[in-house]
């Protein structure tokens, strides 16, 4: 079998992959995120990858990886990554767990990640009501992830939050010297939602980044009696091009609050000052930005042997990205925390795909399905009404 074709398709704001071959079996990814522009950088592998087999995806791999980097531009090789698997595991008739050693686990635990609930503003009692809404969901989560501080509009929301000028650096207020006021701000936040939450169900905290490192030492060893699950992207986080492994290691020797990065990195390499250094107590990588699954499985196991947990990033990834965690963490070693939820977005992704249960999470969790590949396929006839006109060829 040999890879014919790479074809790239705009479906909503999402990039979708598809690797043809002359077997007539396809493969299919999703790009994390909103993220029309990498269509083209993800055709720059288009020729190393023809005429490859595509069941070697170790071998195709080695072609590609140096055209990827820190987020976003890592989702090109990510994305292809996955179809790959999806590919071989469909060749092979098994699913791609299977391929990866095996499951050790039949459900796989989950957190909200794209199910959030607006806040009128960024007061203690909005965020209980907020985290009492998503506690109240269905899907029964087990533990809870909520937004403060620099990740968000908080810092420059709430009056005298921090020292200086706001510099925006994506999307946020980036970088500041918490007030005392600011700071006991975030504490009573976080202090209302475990009222909400109790010991039923866990917390966890999306911070940053922009925390300097003497108030995410403040911040973390203030919440110690509260049993957080984690807090994330102090230092460094969404879109930032390095780790910064020193600085987080200085907060995580300083307070028994577990610390957790890793969404934005690329590759197994960048990991490893954080892992040998233990200075994290939690990675994420996401499979959608990090080089793909079977990059997040090395990375596993590697902070396994340094006793850091993974739970892997995942709140853009879509229906297909959805597929493609559920296969790998179902193959992760026992420091398997959960994955981040993500959501067919819009709602009208739901009608495309096939091979999804019914509901997707149940009691927290996601039963590992045991389809061939990744398990989901296009309904092409519905598909293709929500295809531009410059990407009428994609299923042909």
């Amino acid at each position: 079998m040999k890879i014919t074709d790479l074809k790239v398709a705009v479906i909503g704001q999402n990039p979708i992959v598809r690797i043809a071959t002359d077997a007539g079996i396809s493969g299919y990814a999703q790009v994390e995120g909103s993220k029309p522009y990498l269509k083209p950088h993800i055709l720059l592998s288009k020729d190393l990858i023809v005429g490859e087999d595509p069941t070697n995806v170790e071998r195709v791999l080695l072609k590609i990886r140096r055209q990827g980097a820190f987020k976003p531009w890592g989702s090109a090789v990510s994305a292809i990554e996955m179809a790959l698997w999806d590919l071989a595991g469909k060749a092979a008739g098994l699913p791609v767990y299977k391929l990866l050693g095996g499951k050790i686990r039949d459900r796989v635990r989950v957190y909200n990640g794209g199910v959030r609930f607006p806040m009128p503003d960024y007061s203690p009692q909005a965020f209980a009501e907020s985290t009492a809404k998503m506690k109240a969901r269905p899907e029964g989560f087990t533990f809870i992830k909520q937004p403060i501080a620099f990740h968000g509009v908080m810092a420059e929301s709430i009056p005298g939050f921090y020292y200086g000028e706001k510099h925006q650096a994506w999307r946020y207020a980036n970088r500041g010297l918490l007030t005392e006021r600011g700071l006991k701000h975030v504490v009573a936040c976080v202090e209302a939602m475990k009222a909400v939450l109790g010991d039923e169900i866990g917390l966890a905290l999306d911070c940053g980044p922009g925390w300097t490192v003497p108030d995410a030492i403040r911040l973390a060893q203030a919440l110690e009696p509260l049993n957080l699950m984690w807090l994330e992207d102090l230092i460094t986080g969404d879109y930032t091009p390095y780790v910064l492994a020193d600085l987080y290691r200085e907060v995580t020797r300083s307070t028994s609050t577990p610390i957790h990065t890793g969404e934005e990195i690329y590759l197994r390499q960048n990991f490893r000052e954080l892992i040998e250094t233990k200075a994290v107590r939690v990675v994420g990588p996401d499979p959608c930005d990090v080089g793909g699954i079977s990059e997040l499985k090395w990375i596993a196991e590697y902070a396994d042997l340094h006793g850091i947990l993974m739970a892997p990033h995942g709140v853009g990834n879509g229906v297909l990205g959805l597929a493609a965690l559920v296969q790998v963490s179902a193959a992760l070693p026992q420091n398997y925390i959960a994955f981040e939820y993500p959501l067919g977005q819009p709602e009208w992704w739901y009608d495309l795909i096939d091979g999804l249960p019914d509901p997707i999470v149940r009691d927290g969790h996601i039963e590992v399905w045991d389809r061939p590949g990744m398990g989901l396929e296009f309904h092409i006839p519905a598909a293709r009404k929500y295809l531009n006109d410059e990407d009428q060829g994609f299923f042909d």
